[in-house]
């Protein structure tokens, strides 16, 4: 009885030891420099930080990673020579976080037709490209020459605005 005990305890430590002999060093499928590498401290996360940042995909295209308490910033000018310029149109909607205004429609002084507008003001620099202008009639689109001058208009207002304040 003695002798089998002792041979099935030899059978059980030399699978083991056959066991153990196919590792490489690893315990629980980690080496020595792993478990420590693992450990939570201010450097392994600063490394973890700086490998994640610099890996990208074609999934991150799809990622929204923006702060959502940060709000996009519009030129001030720009959006007071807008209110400024169509003031003869009802304010529908704005918004100065996303930089747009809404305009219900109305007539212009001396007009007879009446124009509705969407205003999108969309960076800070006092610029044409900052921007955009949507005008319509009842009836549909109006021409590229009335919405550009609208929006020469606006930029040579909010440049005078500009030039104004300068003076402070």
């Amino acid at each position: 009885m003695r002798k089998a005990a002792m041979m099935r305890g030899m059978a059980t430590m030399a699978v083991a030891l056959t066991l153990a002999g196919c590792g490489d060093g690893t315990v629980f499928g980690q080496t020595r420099e792993e478990r420590i590498a693992a450990q939570e401290n201010p450097l392994t996360i600063r490394r973890e930080a700086q490998r994640t940042s610099n890996r990208s995909s074609l999934f991150d295209l799809f990622e929204n990673r923006d702060d959502p308490n940060t709000t996009l910033e519009v030129n001030r000018y720009l959006w007071a020579a807008s209110l400024d310029v169509l003031s003869f149109l009802p304010v529908q909607n704005a918004d100065p976080f996303s930089g747009v205004i809404q305009f219900g429609y109305g007539t212009p002084p001396g007009g007879g037709r009446a124009y509705q507008a969407t205003v999108l003001v969309q960076d800070p620099a006092l610029d044409a490209r900052s921007l955009n202008v949507a005008l319509r009639t009842r009836g549909g689109a109006v021409s590229r020459d009335t919405q550009r001058a609208i929006e020469d208009a606006i930029l040579t207002r909010a440049r005078q605005l500009r030039i104004r304040d300068g003076g402070l």
